[in-house]
């Protein structure tokens, strides 16, 4: 199954995002793993993949980590980007699956 992982500081302020994200996939029904994780742990998660990662989204207050994080997922051919602020601080899960989904070219 497709997954899209959304990475922040400590993986928590995005699980309500991810909700809202499932909510909408199922809705369109769209088959999707969609997970928040730590953005440390964000090597560990790729070296152990199962799942078929399509897109990583980093929350807003990781930004200045998105070239190292681009880094890491280079090798598995994966995008990475950030959350669009103002979706983000809405909780717009409908928006933020939209920018997932064209960021890995599925929209």
């Amino acid at each position: 199954m497709k997954k899209i992982i959304l990475a922040c500081s400590a993986g928590m302020s995005t699980s309500i995002l991810v909700s809202k994200m499932k909510k909408e996939a199922a809705a369109r029904s769209i088959e999707l793993n969609i997970e928040a994780i730590p953005e440390s742990t964000i090597k560990e998660e790729l070296e152990g993949i199962k799942d078929s990662v399509i897109a990583i989204l980093l929350g807003p207050q990781v930004r200045m980590r998105k070239k190292p994080v681009a880094e890491i997922a280079a090798p598995y051919g994966i995008p990475v980007d950030v959350i669009d602020t103002i979706a983000y601080g809405r909780g717009n899960g409908a928006a933020v699956l939209d920018q997932a989904l064209k960021l890995a070219g599925e929209s």
